[in-house]
């Protein structure tokens, strides 16, 4: 048997470690084929295996099963989802008799929080086993046509929320038609999603998968339930800030719409954050803040599309699509932009299968020693392009502009420059795209010249700049004349207020700021989205320190 071939290389706990783990945790004896967890559990416990063999399987569809990851001595079971609050993807149980010990969910959360040295060696593991899933695309399956819109939605849904899924193309895979037999589904029923230990999803939206990636829909809150800070979009910025005001003793929620950690979320590597000489993936970045935020009691709210926002009495009432309502006495918003689509006839069809608005471990699978493209010239298209690079034959970075200067950074240029699978064309646009049953080229343009040529690519990413998401404040916040949010100085008259100016940060309500990508003049880094975050809970300190005084 292949030793945890899902997840990642063997993690083992020292001896110092173990006495930590069984000061909070229960050794008892286990028996052969002793079932730890079940895949549709919503929450489960942490398992160390003292003697014996432990193993987490996948029971898909209700045919053999198939090990995902082994255990031995001194290792231990999990991954990230535990802490994050999804559902339990697989099972879990005891290969062989032996002695484990068992430590409640929540005394691991209480170690993971106290315990730096404990901390870090598990969280590590937990990462790189959630990175491996995606890699492979363990723990859902997707059955649908490439055709199908309502499977690319899915697509994209699973996407933004990094989740990682097997899709099984019924156009290409022999095996989506045999495993629609043996569940009985009717192709009028597809596309369906199959998820263990849940019941089987038919023709599904993507907000009925809101419950699969660890918070169901619920009613709005109850009416006396207002926390001190609430904070709209878990990219970066809100993540910082959400710490930064759970840590200070504010009673603190975070919203978002997906999964935590915005754009950034989906970058493949970012190597200018201070810190980390090495890089760190945006899903890293991502899942290391969602611990802090849950280890100081922040309430974390997944896939909370936020819809529309009201101020009443100084307290700010923010209603998402699904119709719960959140409340809060300061609001940061930080939701940050979202990637503007290429304006090329018939794209549409082919998004989420063969064009792609991010660059992650799911995409990047799908075009294997083939030939892509990048269309882009800052950062996130350089990062894509470098990353797209370990898979893809050939990267073609497309650039509008006349060199990558004016808005990439110098080491990225100098990545892109030396990497030899990239070749680099400026000056230049995508036209129009070439499918047949998949993406199989670009037609592209030399604006110089206006020399028109053909690109064989297998898929086309997307990087040409981002619109903020602040539709929602239509009528209540101002903005820019692009839609980003002015704070500060820059509102030159906007202000509701009379006896004081507004804050560094603040918009134009009193009480509400804005950070990150979402903020007019705001610069587009992880670092800077972070350090505003940060800074504009101290300011809402500020502002309550202030407008606890009588205007005189």
């Amino acid at each position: 048997m292949e030793k945890n071939p899902g997840f990642a290389p063997p993690v083992l706990l020292t001896e110092r470690q173990l006495a930590r783990l069984a000061a909070v945790g229960l050794e008892r004896e286990v028996v052969s084929g002793e079932v730890f967890f079940t895949a549709g559990d919503p929450s489960y416990d942490f398992f160390v295996v003292l003697e014996g063999a432990a193993e987490v399987v996948d029971r898909l569809g209700g045919r053999h099963e198939r090990v995902v990851a082994a255990y031995g001595p001194a290792e231990f079971l999990g991954e990230i989802g535990m802490i994050t609050g999804e559902r339990a993807r697989f099972t879990g149980l005891a290969r062989a008799a032996g002695r484990v010990l068992q430590v409640p969910l929540a005394a691991i959360q209480t170690l993971i929080a106290q315990d730096a040295e404990l901390s870090e060696h598990i969280l590590r593991a937990f990462l790189d086993r959630r990175a491996n899933l995606l890699r492979k695309g363990a723990g859902l399956t997707l059955i649908g046509s490439r055709y199908d819109e309502r499977c690319r939605a899915l697509l994209q849904a699973f996407s933004l929320n990094r989740t990682g899924v097997n899709w099984l193309d019924l156009e290409e895979e022999p095996e989506a038609e045999a495993l629609l037999c043996e569940l009985r589904v009717p192709v009028a029923d597809l596309p369906i999603v199959i998820i263990p230990g849940r019941p089987l999803l038919r023709n599904p939206q993507p907000s009925d998968l809101a419950a699969e990636f660890g918070e169901p829909p619920t009613a709005a809150e109850p009416e006396d339930d207002v926390c001190d800070l609430l904070v709209i979009g878990g990219g970066p910025g809100g993540l910082a800030a959400a710490v930064y005001g759970a840590s200070e003793g504010l009673a603190t929620a975070i919203v978002d719409s997906a999964s935590f950690g915005g754009q950034a979320g989906t970058s493949s590597r970012i190597e200018n954050y201070l810190g980390f000489p090495a890089g760190l993936s945006g899903a890293e970045l991502a899942g290391r803040g969602m611990v802090q935020a849950a280890k100081f009691g922040v309430r974390l709210h997944r896939n909370a599309r936020v819809t529309d926002f009201a101020t009443s009495n100084g307290v700010h009432y923010v209603t998402c699509a699904d119709g719960r309502v959140f409340k809060g006495r300061d609001v940061i918003i930080a939701t940050g932009a979202e990637y503007r689509r290429l304006d090329v006839p018939g794209i549409e069809a082919w998004e989420g299968n063969g064009v792609h608005y991010a660059a992650t471990v799911s995409e990047a699978r799908r075009s294997q020693d083939k030939p892509v493209a990048v269309i882009g010239g800052a950062n996130s298209a350089g990062q894509a392009a470098l990353f797209l690079t370990r898979t893809s034959s050939v990267v073609h970075l497309l650039v509008r502009g006349a060199d990558l200067e004016h808005s990439m950074s110098r080491y990225l240029i100098d990545a892109v420059r030396s990497n030899p699978r990239i070749r680099v064309h400026v000056r230049t646009e995508a036209v129009a795209l070439r499918a047949g049953t998949s993406v199989t080229g670009l037609e592209i343009v030399d604006r110089v010249t206006n020399q028109y040529s053909h690109l064989d690519v297998s898929a086309v990413f997307v990087f040409i700049g981002a619109m903020p998401c602040t539709a929602w404040l239509d009528g209540q916040v101002v903005k820019d004349r692009d839609g980003f949010l002015l704070t500060g100085h820059d509102l030159d008259g906007e202000w509701r207020s009379d006896h004081r100016a507004p804050l560094s940060f603040e918009t134009s309500i009193p009480g509400v700021f804005a950070v990150g990508d979402a903020r007019s003049g705001s610069v587009k880094r992880v670092a800077t989205a972070v350090g505003e975050g940060s800074a504009a809970v101290r300011l809402v300190f500020e502002r309550r320190r202030i407008d606890s005084v009588e205007p005189v």
